[in-house]
């Protein structure tokens, strides 16, 4: 029967991905990989051989219809990304609303995201909570600046190194320097580390 199974693969430690992952790795007819060579990495470590096609933000468009036939014609077919859950500010999303249209089954397990231990481990409250993403680069970075300043809710949001003291510096501006967040990086690698504190100590860290 068609079917499309996200699978989450380890964030840093190839050590976090699960025994039911590894499994469907090794069953499924194809596996939809964000970067091949990446995934290429993980699957030989762990001594997988299925065949590899490249699902990425740049054909995720053009290639949606193509890869449906693929899956009713395959069976089942898995879909990873480079670190974390598919479809979480990975590609994902259209390739499973294509698949619902198309009447194929969906399934995703559960697994590895970044978001969940850096909430987790910042002291912040966890309770209730908004999950952003990457910001805008450009246009709508300010509103939604403005949004999560006016925001009851603790907000989470994903940034590269080389843009997250200005990122950091643009909240302050929004929200205040004295407003508690934390600095989560290198999640469940070595050097993982955590910052807390005001925006104004953590920018100055």
């Amino acid at each position: 029967m068609p079917k499309l199974i996200l699978v989450p693969t380890p964030i840093g430690n190839l050590e976090d991905i699960t025994l039911r992952a590894l499994n469907v790795l090794k069953k499924v007819s194809l596996i939809l990989a964000e970067d091949t060579r990446t995934s290429g990495l993980l699957l030989q470590h762990y001594e997988i051989k299925c065949p590899m096609q490249s699902y990425h933000k740049f054909n995720e468009h053009q290639a949606l219809e193509r890869i449906c036939e693929r899956i009713e014609q395959e069976g089942e077919v898995a879909l990873i990304t480079d670190a974390g859950t598919p479809a979480i500010s990975d590609p994902g999303y259209l390739l499973v609303r294509a698949c619902i249209e198309w009447g194929i089954e969906v399934e995703c397990l559960p697994g590895a995201t970044a978001f969940v231990p850096a909430l987790v481990v910042s002291g912040l409250p966890s309770d209730r909570f908004v999950f952003e993403g990457f910001l805008p680069v450009k246009k709508g970075r300010q509103t939604k600046m403005q949004a999560i300043a006016s925001s009851e809710y603790t907000t989470i949001l994903y940034e590269s190194p080389h843009r997250i003291v200005k990122t950091l510096e643009q909240l302050s501006e929004h929200m205040g320097a004295e407003t508690k967040v934390a600095a989560v990086r290198e999640i469940s690698k070595l050097y993982e580390e955590v910052v807390r504190g005001s925006l104004a100590e953590v920018i100055q860290h």
